[in-house]
């Protein structure tokens, strides 16, 4: 298999993502016996009891969900990447062990919760942001969503609910709420790492003076402006819809430019996570 210099800068993201990941297990979670859900999170409860190595666990119990979700995982080099992903961070969790101090950073329950899953989800992020997964809830996620028409996002909940509420029959109930929190938390940061946090906002404009709006916006804004044809539902009437994508920062301002062109113009205004191409990211650069 060839790999090109954007495989192999894919794969150098997913080997950072798991090395940040196994960071937070043992500098925060795993000392603080707070379980963040999936795989790691059933390992950290079989360790609790038996002693056995978390990394290793990881290793197995991601095995199996990986051979039966092989096909629902995008292609070879989506599925390489994850199953690089599962190896390196089940070998960086039991490595780091021999580095780190056993009783991690704090004892504080709270700080563990909020610096573990945030320094959790930005190695979650990267390993996205490398076209990998973390295995483990991810893979299962597709499997359930294939086979019982189960959203991924339910099926996140599905499994990390059940994690959380061994741990908290394993350990004791205010840990696992702080899990909770190390979950929410996690995704947060997970998204940010992974989308970037340049949220952008979208505007649709309905407007009976449409060629007036699209100049004020285009010289003043200096912003670019697609029409629309669109069709009235109540009068039948054909009418453009200009769209357009900008900061947040210029959202005010171009909310006066377009009451100033037609004052009953009408406005929706949405979020977008990404913006690629003229005016914003170059596409190339992705």
């Amino acid at each position: 298999m060839r790999f090109s210099r954007k495989s192999v800068q894919d794969y150098a993201l997913v080997l950072l993502g798991t090395l940040i990941q196994a960071l937070a297990l043992r500098l925060f979670l795993i000392p603080a016996t707070l379980v963040s859900g999936g795989v790691s999170g059933a390992a950290q409860i079989i360790n609790f009891f038996t002693g056995w190595p978390i990394g290793l666990m990881v290793f197995v119990g991601n095995v199996p969900l990986f051979v039966l979700g092989w096909r629902y995982l995008g292609g070879v080099r989506f599925a390489l990447r994850t199953a690089a992903a599962i190896a390196s961070f089940s070998f960086l969790t039991d490595l780091l062990v021999v580095f780190l101090p056993a009783g991690g950073v704090t004892d504080d329950l709270f700080l563990n919760s909020i610096y573990g899953g945030v320094v959790l989800g930005i190695g979650l992020g990267i390993v996205y942001r490398g076209k990998g997964t973390s295995g483990g809830s991810d893979i299962l996620g597709r499997i359930l969503n294939h086979r019982l028409g189960i959203s991924i996002s339910q099926s996140y909940m599905i499994t990390d609910t059940l994690v959380v509420l061994l741990g908290g029959i394993a350990f004791d109930w205010e840990h696992a709420l702080y899990g909770v929190v190390v979950i929410y938390v996690s995704g947060l940061a997970a998204e940010m790492a992974s989308e970037g946090g340049n949220i952008y906002r979208t505007a649709m404009i309905i407007t009976a003076l449409p060629q007036e709006v699209t100049q004020r916006v285009l010289t003043v804004l200096e912003r670019g402006v697609t029409l629309l044809e669109a069709t009235g539902g109540y009068t039948g009437e054909q009418r453009p819809v200009l769209y357009c994508v900008v900061t947040r920062s210029e959202v005010n301002q171009l909310k006066e430019l377009v009451r100033e062109a037609d004052p009953n113009a009408f406005m929706v205004i949405g979020q977008a996570n990404e913006a690629l191409g003229e005016g914003f990211r170059p596409l190339e650069k992705v």
